[in-house]
């Protein structure tokens, strides 16, 4: 069984929130997960879902492209309804995107399979589904495989779902935290997927959430759509949208604590927990990226405006130039700064200073003088980090992303075969 793929660890506050060695989505009070092989792809398993033994709260956000495949616009016309969900099936290997009206009623007839096995209302049913674009899903061994997946459906079933979800993904993605709300512990977990056609705006990734928290559909929603600009939309491996991604969230509720609202004297607490959650896959997720060998970090401060400081860091931790250099241990700073240039953000050449690791290669805009072996080794590690100062005001803003590799296009030459 394949090790759970991790980022560097991240600054948490102990004293909030716990995070846990041997993370699971089945975790939180209520949930139940399994994965299997029904014959979609040729080996690995391809089939997976999470059931929750109450309808949960939901919460969801799903991809910017045009092409948005057709298991999303199925989800979030259910979402719709009453924003609960009670189960959230998931395949992987087609994508069933850019798969016209046949495509549509297969997701439909994806989400009635589930329904009725579950014996629940359609729209209380989530679909997903990732992989080749273009290529529908064979429903045949989809629809053979959900009464079996059902049967399996268990606490200890979370690897089976993790492994289920995969395309290029070299591990699975697992994180959990647990807190304390009003005197009673609460757990947030979560499992995606994602290694490669990875940019910012919720786009190449699938992400599940799940939670026994007690909290509203629209509280949730908000949050998560705060969060997600925060975390998921601040990852790059190579600059494609996708066509399939989303995240989703569940909340069971059955912490019995009072509900979560803003006003809520825990509710920071419980926002820093669901923003580590979020910004843990984000990272994993970045680490992943198709032929990745590092993770790349960069910070972006001192800039006139949020969106501004956003702008520069997605623009240098997207740019192929810098990748490449951070895969070849060159501290090659005009990389960085001719990013940031074109990036959008506002800025002044005269203050920017950059850093590589600790070391400063660039003050007020001109090169600094640096021990250059220094640069190169904090380039050659698995967490790289790059600091850009805009000298300009107080926000700031971290992205993620990878460096790029031979094997990105190897691996992607040959997707289809």
């Amino acid at each position: 069984m394949d090790s759970t793929l991790c980022a560097e660890p991240l600054q948490e506050n102990a004293h909030y929130y716990t995070k846990i060695a041997n993370p699971m989505i089945t975790s939180p009070r209520g949930f139940t997960a399994a994965g299997l092989h029904a014959g979609i792809k040729r080996k690995r398993k391809d089939l997976g879902l999470i059931c929750c033994e109450v309808p949960a709260a939901a919460a969801a956000v799903y991809t910017t492209n045009a092409f948005q495949a057709a298991p999303l616009m199925v989800t979030q016309e259910g979402m719709e309804v009453e924003g609960r969900m009670q189960a959230l099936l998931v395949n992987s290997g087609k994508a069933n995107a850019c798969t016209g009206e046949a495509g549509l009623q297969d997701a439909y007839q994806m989400r009635e399979s589930a329904a009725v096995a579950l014996g629940l209302p359609e729209h209380q049913v989530g679909i997903a589904s990732t992989g080749v674009i273009g290529e529908r899903i064979p429903m045949g061994p989809l629809t053979r495989g959900v009464p079996e997946l059902i049967e399996q459906l268990s606490k200890e079933g979370s690897d089976d779902f993790c492994h289920a979800i995969l395309t290029t993904d070299t591990g699975i993605k697992t994180v959990e935290v647990r807190l304390t709300i009003d005197g009673k512990e609460v757990r947030i977990s979560g499992a995606a997927k994602g290694s490669g056609m990875i940019h910012p705006n919720m786009a190449t990734m699938l992400a599940f959430v799940t939670t026994d928290a007690v909290i509203e559909p629209s509280v949730l929603q908000g949050l998560l759509r705060e969060v997600t600009d925060e975390t998921y939309n601040m990852i790059t491996v190579d600059g494609d949208s996708s066509t399939n991604d989303m995240v989703a969230v569940m909340a069971s509720g059955l912490s019995n604590h009072q509900p979560l609202t803003r006003e809520h004297t825990d509710w920071l607490v419980f926002k820093d927990a669901f923003t580590f959650v979020s910004q843990e896959l984000a990272r994993m997720i970045a680490r992943d990226g198709e032929g990745a060998t590092r993770l790349v970090e960069v910070e972006v401060k001192g800039a006139s405006t949020l969106e501004g400081a956003r702008q520069a860091a997605k623009a240098i931790v997207g740019s192929s130039l810098v990748k490449t250099a951070v895969y070849g241990a060159d501290p090659n700073w005009g990389r960085i700064l001719s990013a940031v240039g074109y990036s959008g953000a506002a800025v002044n050449p005269a203050q920017i200073q950059v850093t590589i690791g600790e070391v400063i290669v660039v003050d007020g805009g001109q090169p600094a003088l640096y021990d250059e072996e220094l640069a190169r080794r904090a380039l050659d590690q698995p967490l790289v980090h790059i600091g850009v100062d805009l000298g300009l005001g107080t926000a700031s803003a971290t992205a993620w992303g990878c460096d790029l590799t031979y094997d990105y296009v190897r691996i992607n030459a040959s997707y289809r075969t």
